[in-house]
């Protein structure tokens, strides 16, 4: 058996020109949807990430600003500078560049910010949405790899889902998700005495580690037909590498390549959530920018 590749790249394509056609539709209506980022001191893949998210935003006519702000920026400046975004009537959506310096309490600035413009989806207010299955913004990674499974008519209903993350960003809200999506979902995680056990027993395996010098998924790892999404990223000898070791390739029915699998979809996912966040703010019905 070899996988079938979840082409990421293509599914973001067709994303992101809905998004452009809905960026089309609030435009002329007067609405130019609006995006500010907030990235606080030099990591060098923070800023390559707020740059991608920037790139994609101009590309189909969001509007963005960037705040790179001092690494001693404090978490009062931050709460300062994220109230005047949140009363800032042209700004629709407000993105804060996870992981924050540790001086800076990054839950406190997370739930500041208006859960009509959090389209990262971080808030307490937007993450019991998701809980009920109510939200309207959803959080990227998870979202686009629940759009990834529905292109390629991968259905999680009754499948036994393993999920190696238990962060904020990836692990909690995508557990979430599944379940309402009828899944049995397990969540592991660097605590998880039996890993390679509990990888065994998936159906659908979802790993989001993204440091090779701590996990490498293995093919020994995976039973045959099993779905691989690979959420990882690190760089090995120069070279962008997921958590999977190639041989998985040899046993799972599909998987996501690193890069150009989750990576993209995260990207188009923020864009679409941009203009549900513009919709929002606006008191758009958001079916009319559908079609």
């Amino acid at each position: 058996m070899v996988a079938v590749l979840i082409d990421g790249k293509s599914v973001a394509g067709k994303v992101t020109e809905h998004v452009r056609r809905a960026v089309g539709r609030l435009k002329e209506k007067g609405v130019e949807p609006y995006l500010a980022t907030v990235l606080v001191g030099n990591d060098e893949a923070s800023a390559t990430y707020v740059r991608n998210k920037h790139r994609a935003c101009e590309q189909v006519g969001i509007k963005t600003i960037n705040h790179h702000l001092p690494e001693d920026y404090s978490t009062n400046q931050l709460i300062e500078l994220v109230t005047m975004l949140n009363e800032d009537r042209r700004v629709h959506g407000i993105l804060v560049q996870l992981p924050l310096p540790k001086h800076i309490n990054q839950f406190l600035i997370t739930s500041m910010i208006k859960p009509s413009k959090d389209v990262d989806c971080l808030t307490p207010f937007n993450i019991g949405l998701l809980a009920y299955d109510v939200a309207k913004l959803l959080p990227c990674t998870p979202a686009g790899i629940v759009e990834l499974m529905k292109q390629y008519r991968i259905d999680p209903a009754g499948k036994h889902v393993v999920i190696i993350n238990r962060g904020v960003l990836v692990g909690k809200p995508l557990s979430i998700m599944l379940l309402h999506m009828d899944a049995t979902v397990t969540v592991c995680h660097s605590k998880t005495t039996n890993l390679k056990e509990r990888c065994r027993e998936a159906d659908i395996l979802i790993t989001a580690v993204g440091d090779r010098s701590k996990f490498v998924l293995s093919k020994d790892m995976v039973k045959d037909g099993t779905v691989v999404i690979d959420v990882g990223i690190d760089r090995v000898n120069g070279r962008l590498v997921g958590d999977a070791d190639e041989g998985v390739m040899e046993k799972a029915s599909y998987i996501t390549p690193v890069p150009g699998g989750v990576g993209p979809m995260t990207v188009a996912m923020l864009l679409r959530n941009t203009v549900i966040a513009a919709a929002l703010n606006e008191g758009i019905d958001l079916a009319e920018l559908d079609g």
